[in-house]
Formats: C-alpha cells, structure tokens, sequence
C-alpha cells in the first residue's frame, strides 16, 4: 500500500512539470511571443533600447536574448522558487497578485460546490425515497431544466434583476469601496454580500445534476437486499434513509465533488468577469486581454495544479471512504 501512496505522490509532480513545461512551450508558440509587447511598453516609457533586454530579464527571470533552452531553465528553475516574475500590465509581483486573489476564488469555489452538492443530494433523496410520485416527476423536470441553463446566462439575469433593477446587491467588487480590507465585521459582511450573486450563479445551474445523481444512486441503493433485511427487521426509516441508503449512495459523489472543485476553478474565468470579481479568474482574463504573459502562465498553473491536487486527494482517501475499496488496486479517481 506504501508503495501505491508514493507512486501516487511522484505522479503529482510529475503532472505538475509537465504542465509548467507546456504552459512554457504554448506561450512560446502565441504570436508575437512573450516579450514583444514588454519591449514596446518599456520603449514608450522612455527605457533606452541597451538596457530593454536586461530590464526584461530583471522582470521576468528569463534572459530575452538566450536560447530556448536556456530560457526554459530559467523559467522552471524561478517556478520551483515560487517566482513568476512581475506583471506587465499591472507593474506588481505575479505571486503577490494571486496570494491576493486566490482567498477570493476559493471561497466562491468553495462554498457554491458545497451548497450545490447539499442541496443536491437532498432533492435527490428525496426523489427516489418518493418515486414515481408527482414530486418526483416535477423535481426531476426542474432538474434537467436547471442543468441546461449555463451559470453564465444565470449570472447575467441575476446581476441585472438583483443588482441594477432592484439594487439589492452590489454589482461589482469582492468589497465595498469604503471598507478597509482588513479583518473586521464591516468586511466580513461586506465580502458576504458581494459574493451572494457569483456564489448563487454558480450554485443553481449545478443543483440540478448533483439531485439526478442522488436519485439514481439512491434508487439503485433502495433495491439492494441489505435494505429490505433493514426493513424486515424493523427498523426505523430514518435509520434506513441516513444509515444505509444516504451513506453508500453519496459514496460514488464523492469522487466527484473534489473533481469538480478543480474543474470550476477555471469557470471562474467567466463567472468573475461578469461581476467583476477580483480573483484568479479576473486576472486570467485580465491577463489574455492585455498579453501578460507572466500573470497568465501563473494562474493557468495554479488553476491545473488545483485540479491536480483535488484528483491526488481523491485517490489517497477513497479508501478511506469507502471500505469495499482497497488502495492500490482499482480505487484510482480516473
């Protein structure tokens, strides 16, 4: 098992070097490569052309003029270091950028999955405990309306109901204008409201999927023989529903909920653009925008390694999870 866990880890990093060194080999292959715009605004800035190169370099870790090689050497070896080199559109370190907009992120990320799986699985639930019924019927009918509404077209209603109609909520920021960002009450409840609208958007158009797929793991649960022996021996129902029926159904979710916690981190592209949201998504979109190359490998490396992360975790502990399954043998997330 011990040499599963190790096989597993080195994986990881070798995911996470491959990823940096195509991240390195497509920004090299976009048109005008990565240091063409960067010469041209130092030269509007009044940097004499001698020293453009070495302020290049000084910015971003990489010497413009070396090979190829070299250069991805220089590029893997500041990565290893945590050092993304400064953005060009921004005239701030990379890594100080994302420390600042990856809470932002996580936290809509976070809590719209979290909320999206809750509500989800207790629709599902209830669906199957009640099958066939016109709960089940009207449920699953809003289930498969909710999936084919993108959260984007979601997002966009609600700003401009909520926000610009109604004036209920913010329209734009992570926090009001006049609050401090530091660890206050007026932040916290500021911060709150300004995330309700992203974390709904994302929210409802995932309720849907997450139900349907509680209702069919739950349905398949209830037909199992263990259930019916619970039930001839008596047993409560909510002892059945929580004990037996709940708990091996969510069982194959789980699996998925750290999947998709790496999958929308990259629909907060989107999502945070809509709102103007400053986290990563912002700044991804910000960066393409304004061909910032720097600012744009690092979030789409923090973006993948999110992923990464969240399939390794899966497979260390769906095991544990689940005990029919053995580490090591077929248990693997994908």
């Amino acid at each position: 098992m011990s040499n599963y866990y190790v096989r597993r880890t080195a994986r990881v990093f070798v995911t996470i070097f491959a990823v940096a060194t195509l991240t390195f080999g497509l920004i090299r292959l976009l048109p005008g490569g990565p240091f063409t715009q960067l010469r041209a605004q130092l030269l509007r800035q009044g940097v004499p052309a001698s020293e453009v190169d070495a302020r290049i370099a000084n910015l971003q870790n990489i010497n413009p003029d070396a090979p190829l090689w070299q250069q991805y050497l220089e590029y893997m070896g500041s990565v290893a270091q945590g050092n993304f080199g400064e953005s060009i559109s921004l005239g701030e370190p990379v890594v100080r950028i994302i420390a600042e907009a990856v809470p932002w992120t996580v936290f809509v990320v976070l809590v719209s999955t979290i909320l999206m799986f809750a509500i989800g699985i207790f629709l599902g639930s209830l669906q199957a405990y009640w099958e066939g019924s016109r709960f089940d019927k009207a449920f699953s009918g809003l289930s498969i309306a909710l999936m084919s509404i993108p959260f984007y077209v979601v997002a966009v209603i609600s700003l401009y109901v909520f926000a610009y109609q109604w004036g209920w909520l913010p329209t734009a920021g992570t926090v009001g204008a006049s609050v401090e960002k530091e660890l206050s009450i007026p932040f916290l409840l500021s911060a709150l409201e300004h995330s309700i609208l992203p974390i709904f958007s994302y929210t409802l158009g995932g309720i849907g999927g997450q139900a349907l797929a509680m209702r069919g793991n739950s349905i398949q649960v209830l037909g199992n023989d263990y259930v019916r022996v619970a039930r001839l021996r008596g047993l409560a129902d909510h002892r059945i529903a929580t004990r037996y029926v709940a708990r091996n159904a969510i069982l194959p979710m789980y699996t998925g909920f750290l999947l998709l916690l790496g999958f929308r981190l990259s629909g907060t592209v989107i999502l945070e653009q809509i709102f103007s949201y400053t986290g990563l998504g912002y700044y991804m979109f910000a960066a393409l925008k304004a061909n910032d190359y720097p600012l744009m490998m690092a979030t789409f490396l923090v973006i993948t390694v999110a992923l990464i992360v969240g399939v390794y975790i899966a497979d260390l502990t769906y095991s544990k999870i689940d005990p029919r399954i053995s580490a090591g043998g077929s248990d693997e997330a994908y």
